[in-house]
């Protein structure tokens, strides 16, 4: 069980590094087009940009109990 726990910990890291590299402050999800918020000021997420936001926090609490339960279960 430890080892697919692991391999479920990289699989959930590299997502949630993927997931974080697609929501840059910078550019936003529109930059990936060509396009550009220059505003600076405050940014409503919509569409696919809140639904990467959200699949973010999920990966990254899925993680945080994956790393807790590996540690229980090594230990």
């Amino acid at each position: 069980m430890s080892t697919s726990l692991e391999l479920a910990l990289v699989v959930i890291s590299i997502a949630l590094i993927a997931m974080v590299l697609l929501q840059s402050r910078g550019a936003g999800l529109g930059g990936l087009g060509g396009g550009d918020f220059g505003g600076g000021g405050y940014h409503v997420r919509r569409g696919v940009e809140k639904l990467v936001f959200n699949i973010t926090i999920g990966l990254s609490i899925l993680f945080f109990v994956l790393a807790l339960l590996n540690v229980v279960i090594s230990t």
